[in-house]
């Protein structure tokens, strides 16, 4: 059981119910303020400190997880401890939430303010009566929004300490067997808030895709990260590994096994798997299927509708999923749109693969190639550059990196490390 305290305030538990009996018409906007001057932590900073129980407010009377999170904050005291924070949350009802902490303000506030399109409801901890309803209303004059204010309704509470509250619930649930309310998932879920919060702090506000489940997507399937995005759409099955800051978009299947690194981009109709391993930064456009037996490693491109076969001979009355022939896709190659790679073979680092071209034999480091069978037809820099290579060696027009050719093979220049010798020539008309 975890201790969020605030979820076993008599206040929010009626708070609860006037937004389920629809008091407050469609909820459209929530934001809390905890704020104080006091204690100031070390070990710690305010975004940990204070908002956990915030969040855990915000997901109970909202029942449901945000889809996204942007945070941003300040040091003043202690270098890389925030002081002040704010996070921001979206969630797909279309209700947003807002959570100023801070341990520098001029005096103490714990505000939690609900807004509908009927009512707004203030949770106020400070204060003697602890919840109001105000029944303000939007009339439109000459097609001009007019606000229409109205007295605060205080809405009455039968007050009891929330600590005794909690404790008392922590040993009926051992009594009964019980499930508390604040157990393991619900302390699983603020975390995964809480991380992604301190990830888009990190990264200068920068917004956090939450991974989402739906009808659609499997119900067992646990992100290992907690900070990518799935669209609704998409299927993920068991035992699938997805990486912070990646993005699968609409009609995906992900079978078991299979391993999604970081920051990652799927788009729409790919399938993934079973057991296949994706690298970080890597992205696959639409209707692209990556077999088992395929693994891309680090910062690969996939156009769309690129081809992997993982059998050479398939007949679909003689199962040879046992005969599979692996391919490798090393770190920065590109395979154009509508390329065909046939299984068995590896894609030399930064290679690139002309769109529609049939590879059929392995494709060395840094070559360019095209047509069907696919052909070397010259070579390109990390960047995406076509080279030149005069004699030896080739310095690319937009990036300046330095490559020297040796027995057919390109290298950047500082992999080489013993002399190279004289080239005669270079062969161009087939990949070994």
């Amino acid at each position: 059981m975890v201790g969020h305290i605030l979820r076993y305030h008599p206040a929010i538990d009626r708070l609860k119910e006037l937004i389920d009996k629809g008091e407050l018409g469609k909820i459209q906007y929530i934001y809390s303020n905890r704020l104080n001057i006091g204690k100031i932590r070390s070990e710690e900073n305010i975004l940990w400190s204070f908002a956990p129980h915030d969040i855990s407010v915000i997901l109970f009377l909202l029942d449901e997880s945000p889809e996204a999170i942007y945070a941003t904050g300040g040091s003043y005291l202690q270098h890389n401890i925030p002081d002040v924070t704010l996070t921001a949350m979206d969630f797909a009802s279309g209700v947003k939430a807002h959570i100023f902490v801070s341990w520098l303000h001029p005096f103490k506030e714990q505000k939690l303010v609900v807004v509908g399109d009927k009512k707004m409801a203030v949770f106020d901890d400070v204060s003697e009566e602890k919840l109001f309803l105000y029944p303000h209303k939007i009339q439109w004059v000459q097609r001009i929004p007019v606000a229409c204010k109205a007295e605060a309704e205080i809405v009455p509470v039968e007050m009891e300490e929330p600590l005794k509250l909690e404790c008392r619930h922590f040993l009926q649930c051992i009594k009964n067997n019980g499930i508390p309310k604040t157990g393991g998932h619900e302390g699983v879920r603020v975390l995964q808030i809480l991380q992604a919060s301190q990830e888009s702090l990190n990264r200068n506000g920068a917004t956090i895709w939450l991974a989402q489940s739906s009808k659609r997507t499997a119900k067992s399937f646990q992100p290992s990260a907690l900070s990518c995005f799935i669209h609704q759409s998409s299927y993920i099955d068991d035992d699938v590994e997805i990486g912070s800051g990646s993005q699968i978009w609409h009609f995906c299947h992900i079978l078991k096994g299979s391993k999604i690194g970081k920051n990652c981009k799927i788009g729409q109709n790919v399938v993934i798997g079973p057991n296949v391993t994706i690298g970080n930064d890597c992205k696959i456009q639409n209707n692209v299927s990556v077999y088992e037996g395929v693994t891309l490693e680090d910062k690969v491109f996939c156009g769309p509708s690129v081809v992997f076969t993982n059998v050479l001979n398939p007949r679909c009355h003689i199962p040879r999923m046992k005969q599979l022939h692996p391919t490798l896709v090393k770190k920065g190659a590109t395979i154009g749109a509508n390329a065909t790679i046939i299984c068995g073979h590896t894609i030399g680092r930064y290679a690139f693969i002309g769109a529609g071209a049939v590879v059929t034999k392995d494709v060395p480091d840094y070559t360019l190639v095209a047509g069907n069978p696919a052909k070397i037809n010259g070579w390109m820099c990390e960047c995406g550059i076509k080279l030149k290579f005069e004699g030896e060696l080739a310095i690319c027009d937009s990036c300046g990196k330095k490559y020297q050719i040796r027995k057919n093979r390109v290298y950047k220049a500082d992999e080489v490390t013993k002399p190279m010798g004289k080239i005669k020539g270079i062969k161009r008309n087939n990949l070994q």
